[in-house]
């Protein structure tokens, strides 16, 4: 397990973040640029907090033994970030927010659209105050369209943007993906789009306004499927486990539970169907080529279904791999996080917390690996408030934080 890293230059080090979003996609984006090196401030209603605070169980276990207020979902996008509770609400909290904004390279919020003009915090009105802030706003739908004024989840988004279509068996209902994964794609696209306009802001000086929609980045992550439709007019269909474009690629039962097969050319399926015993179907011409095999899919998959099934997984996986033929385990998360692989590459990560019984939490880890400038675990998850004396002091004339 990676422990929590001693100070390092990160790739950001110097760039400072005013956080003004919850949940989970402006947080994941937050995050990843504080993994990065850069000063994340999270600012927190008092006594609340990120509304994901609460989104247990499970939770931290405290030093009585019994859960703290700290969700695990909430520890899961808010690493290297200093909590401070301040209410915008009021005319001194949004000062306090004009303040920092002012010493800011990144502002990022959530709110509905306009929910910040009323307090003087939307983009136009900061900008005034630091022409090189970098503003980014996510929002359900953005900020323009009729749809413009729909608050958005992460649910809606997959059901609107049409993944929820594409995921499930096909005699099944529309499933969504088993996390946010509208959200956390949203938050990667604004977190790229923020070092973009940083980009510009170092060459030119200036800020600008980013505005990203759940909706419109789920759409964007159709990839082959949106462009499939976009070329053939066809709606796709739900096919499970199954690939559009490529068989046999998907899960299948072995003799002792699920494996999968990634067949992605013509000679891997050769190989595979030797390691079957049955080299002559890699003959047979409505499996010859991988256009045939997706016009005989149904045939396919019943022909090597029993096949398969006389394997068991390791004795089946072990075979392929020594013959090149790509596939896999379907883990269950304590054998990925128990894998040598994961351990190898840091994907667990310990980090300090102040309400842990043991001192500690334990998070997933940054899959990003740089050879000069390190992803570093600096700081927990806060708590509420956790920074609030200390970053104000700082607005005051005390030492900067950081």
């Amino acid at each position: 397990m990676t422990m929590v890293s001693a100070p390092v230059h990160g790739p950001l080090e110097g760039v400072r973040v005013l956080d003004l979003s919850r949940i989970l996609a402006g947080p994941t984006c937050t995050q990843l640029l504080g993994d990065y090196g850069a000063d994340i401030l999270k600012i927190e209603r008092p006594g609340a907090g990120d509304d994901t605070r609460q989104w247990g169980p499970p939770y931290v276990t405290g030093r009585d033994g019994g859960p703290t207020g700290e969700s695990a979902y909430y520890l899961a996008a808010n690493r290297n970030k200093r909590s401070v509770a301040v209410d915008m609400a009021t005319d001194e909290g949004a000062q306090v927010i004009r303040d920092l904004a002012r010493h800011s390279d990144v502002l990022v919020e959530n709110f509905k659209v306009g929910g910040l003009k009323k307090y003087g915090l939307d983009y136009e009105s900061l900008s005034r105050i630091n022409p090189r802030l970098v503003y980014c706003s996510i929002t359900g739908f953005g900020q323009t369209g009729p749809n413009a004024h729909l608050p958005g989840y992460d649910i809606m988004a997959q059901g609107y943007g049409g993944i929820m279509s594409l995921t499930g068996s096909p005699e099944g209902e529309p499933v969504k993906v088993g996390v946010g994964i509208a959200d956390v794609m949203c938050g990667m696209y604004a977190c790229t789009a923020i070092l973009a306009a940083l980009h510009h802001q170092k060459r030119t000086g200036t800020g600008q306004h980013i505005d990203i929609g759940l909706v419109d980045t789920q759409i964007a992550w159709l990839v082959n499927e949106g462009t499939n439709y976009l070329t053939s007019g066809k709606a796709p269909e739900r096919r499970g486990n199954q690939h559009p474009n490529i068989a046999p690629y998907q899960a299948f039962e072995a003799k002792d539970g699920h494996l999968i097969v990634a067949v992605g050319n013509d000679s891997q399926f050769g190989r595979f169907c030797n390691i079957l015993d049955h080299p002559a179907l890699a003959q047979d011409e409505r499996f010859a080529t991988n256009m045939a095999r997706l016009a005989h899919r149904d045939t396919l998959i019943e022909t090597l279904g029993p096949l398969i099934r006389q394997r068991t997984k390791a004795a089946l996986l072990a075979a392929m791999q020594a013959q090149g033929v790509p596939g896999g385990p379907i883990n269950t998360l304590p054998e990925v996080f128990a894998s040598d692989q994961a351990e190898a590459r840091g994907m667990k990560v310990s980090v300090p917390h102040s309400q842990s019984a043991t001192g500690t939490v334990d998070l997933i880890g940054n899959p990003v690996k740089f050879s000069e400038t390190p992803v570093t675990y600096r700081m927990g998850p806060p708590v509420c408030g956790e920074h609030t004396a200390e970053v104000l002091g700082w607005l005051r004339g005390q030492p900067q934080p950081g």
